[in-house]
């Protein structure tokens, strides 16, 4: 199995580190990522500037291509123009920071894995539960490796990314895995004002996350219980249940 795998963290992070020595142990794996942190851009793509790919190397071998851009840009440019040989699998992760919930639409690491889906390449993406990059993400990664190494068998369609997000505990505290719907918990965003050292204003984005999902078949409820998450999520977002209500007069 070629694996593909990308984050939102840069190339530089731990998690992404992690991710690919866990697997290794399934299949080759090549990394193409930001070079640099690209947390909460979304699906945004760079259209207005050229992309550049430089060779990293880590432990004395070559490690992945960083490009600068988005965590989409890295998916397209792997696919189209990186890759000496088709992938069968994308890993998007390990994200530093969980995304569960609303928190999904602003995920880079999710908008790189939908990305490899809407190109046709079966995709995960994979968040730890802590923002703290000292973090152990080695457990989070032996589990994304055991769920890369079964998807084939798992049936999962055309359109869907596995969403997964792994508690920040020890290994014999994890429960397993637990499939789940995703979670209505969010973000109450507040800006903090201050002033630049020129008296100018400006605002600095801040705020407090309420976790209000319990229900441990959500994706919050069951990470906050001590469960791997793993939510399968489509980016088909016409709403169906209202499309034959609505009726629009001329």
């Amino acid at each position: 199995m070629h694996i593909l795998v990308t984050n939102d963290d840069g190339i530089d992070s731990p998690g992404i580190y992690a991710l690919v020595q866990a697997l290794r142990t399934v299949g080759k794996v090549s990394v193409v990522a930001p070079d640099r942190q690209q947390s909460a851009v979304g699906h945004a793509l760079t259209v207005s500037s050229p992309l550049r790919a430089t060779k990293i190397r880590r432990d004395g071998a070559f490690f992945g291509y960083a490009i600068n851009g988005t965590p989409a840009d890295c998916v397209k440019i792997g696919i189209c123009a990186l890759l000496e040989e088709k992938a069968d699998l994308l890993v998007s992760g390990i994200n530093h920071g969980s995304n569960t919930s609303k928190n999904i639409l602003y995920s880079g690491t999710v908008s790189a894995a939908t990305e490899g889906m809407m190109m046709g390449l079966p995709s995960i993406a994979v968040s730890i539960d802590s923002l703290d990059y000292k973090t152990d993400c080695t457990v989070a990664a032996k589990y994304a490796a055991r769920l890369a190494a079964q998807y084939f068998t798992l049936g999962v369609p055309a359109g869907t990314v596995l969403n997964v997000n792994a508690p920040a505990i020890a290994k014999e505290h994890i429960k397993g895995f637990r499939v789940t719907r995703q979670g209505t918990s969010g973000w109450e965003d507040a800006y903090e004002r201050r002033l630049d050292p020129m008296g100018r204003e400006y605002f600095w984005l801040s705020g407090h996350y309420n976790s209000i999902d319990t229900d441990e078949n959500t994706d919050e409820g069951a990470m906050k219980a001590g469960y791997v998450a793993v939510t399968p999520i489509q980016y088909q977002l016409t709403d169906t249940d209202f499309l034959s209500r609505l009726q629009i007069t001329a």
